[in-house]
């Protein structure tokens, strides 16, 4: 099971192998918002055993049989920085400089954090020596965090072999683009993750302050509307021409134009850094489930954008395909787990 600890909802995905295709089992997703006297679609900051006691209830409504799970860390929770360092003759000696290297760009001592780092690989000639400089990613979770999830799996009487930063799961999940740069708006509840990645490894990320509960509020207040009927609005209606009224158009535009904005001066500031042009745009999290966003997106970049399916990586019934592809935005994280839990299983 993947399970994806999201700031609004919890979701969680039962996959199986049969033979080399990861099977369906089971999905599931359950709002946080009426848990902290709030609505949903809300973010929320609950302490673990209200989480752990939600898991449970939401363990039970999707059916879920096994206990083996891989979790999320919140990007939000973590720091992922990637750096240009000298290369060592040995990986002792590497260690040594990215550890050393790390105290600058961590705020807090380097004993609070969970660190770990990675060598990106550098495509050379054959017969050519190889560079000085080596690329790292450095990767650290504070221990608190790290211990918060640990007691909501401890709580739900689950069994953990992984934490894994989301990042990396919907990586897995949704980038079929092996070799050019993809860059992936991941759009959450209370802020919206940018990131590009190439070959596989996270090189740019970018992180705007506004999510899925910005659309709703901008809504419930401009029109009076509870707020429960303004994300309803939100996720049915979105930006279709058909089914929007104008005025919660208007609304649902005001913030996702911010964040594509803010997005477009990062995919510029990449492509100008690198030199190299981003191939496509991947739409994710629970605001990539809007209405027509995609097509709303267009306008603000040059470049093929579409909306993830990471269900599509999995075998289910014929008859749940358009509903999985409809929902499947909100569930790539923990598709992405699941499919590692699968992959680590052999």
């Amino acid at each position: 099971m993947g399970l994806d600890i999201g700031s609004s909802s919890l979701k969680v995905v039962q996959l199986r192998r049969q033979g080399g295709t990861a099977v369906l089992e089971t999905y599931g997703e359950l709002a946080l918002g009426p848990y902290a006297g709030g609505e949903a679609g809300q973010a929320t900051n609950l302490p673990a055993d209200k989480i752990a006691e939600n898991l449970r209830d939401l363990l039970r409504e999707a059916n879920v049989t096994t206990i083996d799970v891989g979790v999320s860390i919140p990007f939000s929770r973590s720091l992922l920085t990637l750096v240009e360092l000298p290369r060592a003759k040995t990986p002792e000696e590497q260690k040594t400089i990215v550890e050393l290297e790390a105290r600058k760009y961590i705020p807090v001592p380097v004993s609070e954090v969970q660190l770990d780092w990675f060598i990106i690989p550098d495509p050379i000639s054959e017969g050519k020596e190889l560079s000085p400089k080596v690329k790292v990613l450095i990767v650290a979770v504070h221990n608190d965090e790290l211990k918060l999830l640990q007691n909501v799996v401890q709580g739900a009487s689950l069994e953990s072999s992984f934490y894994e930063i989301e990042i990396f799961s919907t990586i897995r999940s949704v980038v079929d683009e092996i070799v050019k740069p993809v860059m992936v708006l991941d759009i959450g509840a209370s802020a919206t993750k940018v990131y590009v990645v190439e070959h596989g490894v996270v090189a740019f990320s970018h992180n705007i302050p506004r999510g899925g509960q910005d659309v709703t509020r901008n809504i419930s207040s401009s029109q009076g509307f509870s707020i429960a009927k303004a994300e309803t609005l939100k996720k049915e209606h979105g930006f279709s021409t058909q089914l929007a009224p104008p005025y919660a158009r208007e609304s649902i535009e005001s913030v996702f134009s911010h964040i594509f904005e803010e997005s477009k001066r990062v995919f510029t500031q990449y492509e100008v850094g690198a030199r190299t042009p981003i191939s496509a745009i991947v739409l994710t999290g629970g605001g990539g489930v809007t209405k027509e966003l995609a097509t709303y997106a267009k306008g603000f970049f040059a470049a093929d954008i579409h909306v993830a399916d990471p269900f599509a990586r999995t075998q289910a019934p014929a008859f749940m395909r358009p509903v999985l592809a409809e929902i499947g935005p909100e569930f790539a994280v923990a598709v992405g787990l699941a499919l590692r839990k699968l992959e680590d299983l052999g």
